[in-house]
């Protein structure tokens, strides 16, 4: 079974930076996307960004050109820095692995964190 377990949240004021952590316990097959998405009150589970398993990088609208998402399998951790941050960066951010089909979608992801509250002021 696998465990993803989020760490790095908390608040930052504008233009500031955070770096997010998931270790992925348990992982020891690497299958499908592994994905940052976010979530506010009142909105849906968006992607923040994705790594394809061919490697390949996508980022959601207004995460574009500011934040990176990386996986070091030595750690067995991903990771989303935030740079530039923004008071609309503001939400619940969940990890996902093992993302199946459209990668950008969050019901095709088999697992998930608890989730790290990000708040920018």
């Amino acid at each position: 079974h696998v465990q993803l377990v989020e760490s790095g949240g908390g608040s930052v004021q504008a233009g500031g930076s955070l770096s997010l952590s998931c270790a992925a316990r348990g992982y020891t097959q690497r299958s499908g996307c592994l994905a940052w998405f976010r979530q506010v009150p009142g909105k849906e589970r968006g992607m923040v960004a994705q790594i394809q398993d061919d490697g390949m990088k996508h980022y959601g609208g207004t995460a574009k050109g500011r934040f990176t998402i990386s996986w070091d399998n030595a750690k067995n951790t991903l990771y989303l820095q935030m740079n530039s941050s923004k008071p609309l960066d503001t939400a619940m951010y969940y990890c996902a692995a093992e993302g199946g089909g459209l990668c950008r979608r969050a019901d095709n992801y088999k697992y998930w964190g608890q989730g790290t509250q990000v708040t920018v002021s």
